[in-house]
Order: C-alpha cells, then structure tokens, then sequence
C-alpha cells in the first residue's frame, strides 16, 4: 500500500542520514513536513488511494458513466433530480446522511422504487470525520447504514465519507463494517453557494468521458439553499446523450467491472 512504503522510505532515509552524517535540522524539518504534507493530500484526495482501494472511476470498456448525488435526501430538491434522472431513463447513486434521511424516509423509499442506488455519507456531515476516533466513525457510518435500512430494507454497502476524506482510521472502519470507499473523477462543485448552474455544467461537460464518476448534490449540506447542481441536471443529461453515453448506477457500472 502506497502509505506504507511512503512510511518505510522515510524511515530508510532519516536512517541513512542519522548513519553517515549528522543532518542539518532543516533537512529532518524538511522530510517531517514532506512527508506530513504527503499524508493531508493522501486523505483530502481520494483517488490517491493511499490508506484503502477507491474507487474514483470506472474500467469496464462500456460508453457508461455515473451520477452520483451527496448530501440528502431533502424532498423538494431531490424529487427535482429524480423526475430528471426519471425522464433522461437515467440511473444514479445517492450517498445520503442518516439525519436527513430520518426526517425523510419516504424520500428513501422514491430514490430506491425509481431504481436508484443508495449509499451512505455519515451522519450530519462531519468534516473531521475521517480524524476522529475509528468506534466513533464507525458509529456515524452505522447510523447511515441503519436510516437506509429502516426506510428501504437495503442495507447499503457503498460509502462516500464527508468532503471525500480518507485517513488510515476511515479506511479502518471501512474494512471491519464491509464497505466500499468511493471517490469521484469530476465534481460541479455545487455544494458552494456561490456556484452558478453554468459553471456546473461546464466543469461536469470538461470530464465526461466513459467510466466517468460525478460528484454532485441534490442537497446543501446544511441550509435549505438549492444546489446548482440540480438546475444544471438537465443540461448534463442532454450532454450526456449527446455523446452516446449511458447514466447507470456505481453498482450497475461494476458489474462486469475488472478495476480491483
């Protein structure tokens, strides 16, 4: 794993150092925020991969990609996306948060009877997640698992952590609770409040190529505010169709998918 041996050429230096000569203190300062630096971008960028598989992209040769929708359920704009995803013939996968999804099973219930995919993002949308204890990540996640299983009777085995995080202790609980860590190859970055519906479009049009996964909201993280995202759907789907492409959920796209 790449966060091993990343650990184990440190350490070879530092001793290599340490050996033959007596390093300046800077150049010990220097490996120890090198190598802290490498760790923070090991966790803020899931397609590294460091800690655990991800999966950021799909491989499997077909003209797919996949939709994939954080932050809900919230039942007007989320019945928004999926009157949408409903007249594209569109698939998707919706990572949700156990407090919303509690306050609106019945939202659950449409996203799973209209064939979606359900995954789970945490509870509240913890930003340091991935930094707290692994009993303690492992509780949020379980309330997520638990809120989809209540209202829908899947239990979901798909888990984006908040802000796409994943340290040494996510990749943990992910292991021991049987999940899969997914991550994404484009974003809208609509889950700024500053976002426009064309910038949305024009960064999600910029990488949708097969095997694509997109990352967008049906809802804000915390405000009742309309993500752009859900206004620039429309548009993504002509797009998408345009170009021959097929929108399937995470599941239906590694069916037959050899990425491991």
């Amino acid at each position: 794993m790449l966060f091993f041996g990343l650990t184990l050429l440190v350490a070879a230096m530092a001793s290599a150092l340490m050996l033959f000569v007596t390093p300046p203190i800077w150049i010990g300062l220097a490996l120890l925020f090198g190598y802290v630096a490498v760790i923070l971008a090991g966790v803020m960028i899931p397609r590294l991969a460091m800690f655990a598989p991800v999966i950021w992209r799909v491989r499997n040769g077909r003209s797919e990609v996949v939709l994939t929708f954080d932050d809900g359920p919230q039942p007007e704009s989320t019945r928004k996306v999926l009157a949408t995803l409903n007249r594209f013939g569109a698939h998707a996968t919706f990572f949700v948060l156990a407090s919303k999804a509690l306050a609106a099973p019945e939202v659950l219930r449409e996203i799973a009877a209209a064939g979606h995919e359900i995954g789970v993002h945490g509870d509240r949308h913890d930003r340091l997640l991935s930094f707290r204890h692994p009993d303690r990540i492992a509780s949020d996640v379980e309330r997520a698992q638990g809120a989809v299983a209540a209202a829908t009777g899947q239990q979901p085995r798909l888990f984006r952590p908040p802000m796409g995080h994943i340290s040494p202790r996510t990749a943990l609980v992910a292991g021991r609770l049987g999940l899969t860590l997914v991550g994404w190859s484009v974003r809208g970055r609509d889950g700024l409040s500053r976002t426009t519906a064309a910038a949305v479009l024009s960064r999600v049009v910029a990488g949708l190529r097969p095997g694509a996964i997109v990352l967008l909201h049906d809802a804000s993280e915390r405000s009742p505010r309309e993500p752009a995202g859900v206004a620039a759907l429309p548009a993504i789907l002509e797009e998408t169709r345009r170009r021959g492409l097929r929108c399937v959920s995470l599941s239906q796209a590694l069916a037959q998918e050899p990425w491991q």
